[in-house]
């Protein structure tokens, strides 16, 4: 039984509520080897967020790292995070990792890295807070 080596790379998730980019790089994250969005893939505006497109992404991006000779992705996954934006990602997030699995990748560490303010800029809503 002849053991194939796994060359990894990392696969870059970013899904906010508005759309989900996958983007592949190598190991040290410098080099992009393939990279696809919500946005390229649908026609509408309002379905670039969806786990649909998000899963056709994570495809596209996936065969093109597949043509390059890898087959093995840390994922690491991010919100928009910051300040004011949300810290949970989009709803593209679970679907283009099931998708990248489903290609024949092997999935090695997944992580957050969803940005966390270490108290910078105040946020919005005045004194009192946001009063519904």
């Amino acid at each position: 039984m002849v053991r194939q080596s796994i060359r990894w790379g990392i696969a870059h998730i970013y899904a906010s509520y508005n759309n989900t980019i996958i983007h592949i790089t190598d190991i040290s994250g410098t080099e992009t080897i393939s990279k696809a969005s919500g946005g390229m893939v649908v026609k509408s505006d309002r379905m670039e967020s969806s786990p649909t497109a998000a899963m056709i992404a994570a495809k596209r991006a996936a065969e093109g790292a597949i043509e390059k000779g890898i087959n093995g992705l840390h994922v690491k996954i991010r919100a928009p995070g910051g300040h004011n934006g949300p810290n949970n990602p989009g709803p593209g997030a679970q679907a283009a990792i099931r998708a990248l699995s489903r290609v024949g990748i092997r999935i090695g560490i997944i992580e957050d890295v969803t940005t966390v303010p270490h108290d910078g800029c105040r946020k919005k809503g005045g004194k009192r807070g946001r009063r519904v």
